[in-house]
């Protein structure tokens, strides 16, 4: 696997939804990307990974891929209901 690197914007923002008690850390943002429930191809051939957070809840992690490693460029939660719309319930 490619070493995941986070972007120092992509660092405050784990700073940042902490303090509104939205728990993630470094490593999780990692497994999102190596792990993820679902991939989406997003702006400029970036790609958004995105992985459920609790029942209503995904955090969705948009990064590039290097040729050596991942970079992640933010992340931000978001509602199931709006990025699941595909799935069946």
């Amino acid at each position: 696997m490619k070493k995941i690197e986070l972007s120092n914007h992509a660092k405050l923002k784990v700073k940042v939804l902490k303090s509104h008690n939205v728990l993630v850390n470094e490593e999780f943002v990692r497994q999102v990307v190596a792990y993820p429930d679902k991939i989406e191809k997003g702006y400029k051939e970036r790609l958004i990974a995105q992985k459920e957070l609790d029942k209503e809840h995904v955090l969705r992690v948009v990064y590039e891929e290097k040729q050596d490693y991942i970079f992640i460029i933010t992340l931000y939660p978001g509602r199931r209901k709006r990025y699941e719309k595909d799935k069946v319930q």
